[in-house]
């Protein structure tokens, strides 16, 4: 499955860890190259063409920065109009 979570950094920083935590589990399942893994208590199937994405942008009203152990989990790309 593919994912894609917009405005990201609008979420609460508390809620940012544990989302933190939870995709560095995914990401270690596909490094590890497993057909199933534990997710929150449930085994789960695994596909390796999984991905996720988050948008943000930053500087707005009501808007926070990533902790920096979320930040580690995604490569950083900008884009200019």
């Amino acid at each position: 499955a593919w994912a894609c979570f917009d405005e990201f950094n609008r979420i609460d920083l508390e809620v940012l860890s544990v989302v933190a935590q939870q995709v560095l589990d995914i990401q270690r399942a596909i490094a590890a190259r497993v057909t199933s893994f534990v997710f929150e208590g449930t085994e789960i199937g695994l596909k390796y063409s999984a991905w996720c994405a988050i948008t943000m942008n930053p500087g707005y009203a009501g808007r926070s920065e990533l902790p920096d152990n979320l930040k580690a989990l995604f490569r950083t790309v900008a884009m200019m109009v």
